[in-house]
């Protein structure tokens, strides 16, 4: 048995041990209360630095109060999210003014454009806006061939590339390993074998799913190919926001498209279901501002400038004939938003009737306050959507805006039989709108964006048609019935619309 001093002995050694395991865990705790409230605390002054950041952009109110609500409310995932699609890059430089200028240069040394006395009254201030802020200039006599479905693109496409001799330049949002895009390079590929020289542009973003083994297939087949802004891991950028959202196209300088079409097999039919578009073939004087949007986001990717003759040649134009074209290209850079802009100014000029098919609606308040006015001043303003946008908290965001279009007396048409992905404009029968700018926030102020302004008449009639054929497939939505949606669906079109600036 174990002495009476034994046995204390121990029992003080146990309470030591004991004691010393608590003071030990006390101080463990304290340490890590410090640790926590010294992260918080570095974390909030963190989120009100950026929240400080946000006000001193001076960004429009709502996307300040978006960014706002984001940063405080989502715990570091605001964050993040700021950190990749919120920064602001406009003080940031695209491309060297010099060079833009010599492109600038080359492309009217053949292609002057018109005299402002020979503009359309109508329009002349909006011709005027476009060649003083951004000199894009309007030229007469464009041959336009409007293509409604991916079969007639590809089709247009193939045969050109099939007739280039001098050079091809290619610049998408999106190009996907499939059916469309293995052909497409296929036909770039026999073009180089004769002797075309290729260039290839692709938005890194637009295409994160396709192989990369499918991209240096191009360049093994000697197409000189580049992405725009690549965003890979490690080096995530916070320009992954800001995205080349362009569709152009240019064959020996003679021969551009221009219109809202990428390559993948599903702006083809399949199925049965219908995915609408619109695309534009061109031959003309305007053909050299998309050289010339080409060339400077080909300099922006490999830093090199072409100013090459050949790509700016000259085009015979038969007088009195053809429509008066301006293609105006826009970036999140600039300092004015151009397409916006321009749209903005038409809306706010139509007499008779505007017709707008985009398939996301989530407008700028300028845009959505024009086709306001242009409604409740007595013009027939009609919007078409797709019934099903291709993300539901899109079909949310869009749903959003519905009530105040509708109450301001704007007919809503929703196109029913498959995605409609059209981003087009016409009114009064005398001009329209074609590219790949969508009615939203992001295409406005966060894309790289060409549209072609289209003063004519022949083109905005065939624009027309197409716009009432689509009607008939399509549902239209009542003010009667949309005011008595559920209310769980109103809030969550509301909680969307908050974010609207984001998306």
């Amino acid at each position: 048995m174990l002495s009476r001093s034994s046995f204390l002995a121990e029992g003080k050694a146990h309470f030591a041990k004991i004691n010393y395991y608590l003071r030990g865990k006390a101080f463990a705790d304290m340490w890590t209360l410090v640790l926590t409230w010294s992260a918080l605390a570095v974390y909030a002054v963190i989120v009100l630095s950026t929240v400080l950041v946000v006000l001193l952009d001076n960004r429009q109110p709502y996307k300040t109060i978006a960014w706002v609500v984001v940063l405080v409310l989502l715990p570091f995932v605001g964050l993040v999210f700021f950190y990749f699609f919120g920064q602001n890059i406009r003080k940031e430089r695209y491309i060297n003014r010099r060079n833009f200028r010599l492109l600038t240069e080359k492309m009217l040394a053949e292609h002057p454009g018109m005299h402002r006395d020979e503009f359309p009254s109508k329009y002349a201030p909006l011709i005027s806006l476009f060649e003083r802020k951004h000199l894009s200039v309007a030229t007469p006599g464009n041959e336009v061939r409007l293509l409604r479905s991916g079969r007639d693109f590809m089709h247009a496409l193939l045969q050109d590339i099939g007739s280039a001799v001098h050079h091809i330049h290619v610049e998408t949002y999106i190009i996907e390993d499939d059916t469309a895009g293995r052909l497409l390079r296929d036909a770039l590929a026999d073009a180089v074998r004769r002797g075309v020289t290729v260039r290839f542009i692709y938005d890194d973003v637009g295409c994160w799913n396709v192989p990369n083994d499918f991209f240096a297939s191009f360049g093994r087949a000697g197409i000189e190919v580049q992405p725009f802004l690549p965003v890979r891991f490690p080096s995530l950028t916070h320009k992954v926001n800001y995205r080349n959202h362009r569709k152009v196209i240019v064959v020996d300088g003679r021969v551009g498209f221009i219109g809202g079409m990428n390559f993948a097999n599903r702006y083809m039919e399949r199925g049965g279901i219908e995915w609408r578009d619109l695309h534009m073939r061109l031959v003309g004087g305007a053909v050299a501002t998309l050289q010339r949007n080409f060339l400077s986001d080909w300099h922006f990717v490999t830093d090199t400038l072409v100013t090459s003759a050949r790509c700016f040649p000259v085009i015979d134009i038969e007088p009195g004939r053809g429509a008066l074209i301006q293609v105006v290209d826009s970036n999140p850079v600039s300092r004015y938003p151009e397409i916006m802009y321009g749209l903005t100014w038409a809306f706010q000029h139509a007499r008779k009737y505007l017709y707008i098919q985009t398939p996301y609606f989530m407008p700028t308040e300028p845009v959505l306050q024009a086709m306001q006015t242009a409604a409740m001043s007595g013009v027939d303003v009609r919007l078409m959507v797709p019934l099903k946008p291709d993300g539901f908290w899109l079909r949310w965001a869009n749903d959003s805006y519905f009530a105040e279009v509708l109450l301001a007396g704007i007919r809503i048409f929703t196109f029913a039989p498959g995605f409609l992905h059209s981003k087009c404009v016409v009114m009064d029968d005398d001009y329209c709108s074609i590219g790949s700018s969508n009615m939203d926030f992001r295409s406005f102020e966060n894309n790289f964006e060409a549209n072609a302004f289209i003063y004519d008449r022949a083109t905005a009639l065939q624009v027309k048609e197409i716009f009432l054929n689509d009607e008939r497939h399509c549902r239209e939505v009542r003010l009667s019935e949309w005011m008595h949606r559920s209310y769980g669906r109103r809030l969550l079109e509301s909680c969307t619309r908050i974010l609207s600036p984001l998306l």
